[in-house]
């Protein structure tokens, strides 16, 4: 069994709610999440992400790692989840199963094609799916600075590509205008 699917003993100990917050690139998660954790409830914590990206490379606040060092942590069974996406490494640490097991909210960034993994280890996850047009993905992506046009265009192409599963029970936020509305919704998702 890989470190990214706990074992099913560890999931009958979840008491808290898993919120797994998933969309595009330039969908604005990281700015919905940052949102709501200065105003969540104090029982919600939020997953701090390892990726194997520099951490002045902009965007979300993450634990910076080297590949060597992801894949030592990931060996070493660190991460409750773990993926592969856009050529970098993004694991969830285990810390997140505790925090379920006192009963917290944990918000996680996550990947709609770690999904199935993510669904399969935690059955009762509440997924989040956050969109926006491909104008406004577009124009997100390119302000940002951290890829080139061609990248631009492969994300927005893998983003259209990848959908929920079928059968996912997920809430929608629709994130193309105002960050306090969209990041409302959120925060009445935590509440």
């Amino acid at each position: 069994m890989g470190a990214s699917i706990l074992r099913a003993v560890e999931c009958a100990t979840v008491k808290g709610r898993l919120i797994y917050v998933v969309g595009p690139s330039g969908s604005g998660k990281d700015s919905l999440i940052d949102y709501a954790r200065s105003r969540a409830p104090a029982n919600v914590v939020f997953a701090r992400r390892t990726i194997t990206r520099d951490a002045s490379a902009g965007g979300e606040r993450h634990v910076a790692a080297t590949p060597e060092e992801f894949e030592s942590l990931r060996a070493n069974g660190a991460f409750a989840m773990h993926w592969r996406a856009n050529g970098l490494d993004y694991g969830i640490g285990r810390e997140i199963v505790d925090w379920l097991g006192e009963g917290r909210t944990v918000v996680v960034s996550g990947s709609r094609q770690h999904l199935p993994q993510a669904l399969a280890s935690f059955p009762a996850m509440q997924v989040v799916s956050v969109t926006a047009s491909p104008e406004t993905l577009r124009s997100r992506l390119a302000s940002r600075g951290r890829e080139k046009p061609p990248d631009i265009e492969a994300r927005l192409s893998r983003g259209a590509a990848l959908g929920l599963p079928p059968g996912t029970a997920n809430s929608e936020i629709r994130n193309d205008g105002n960050l306090a509305q969209a990041g409302e919704r959120l925060l009445a998702l935590l509440r």
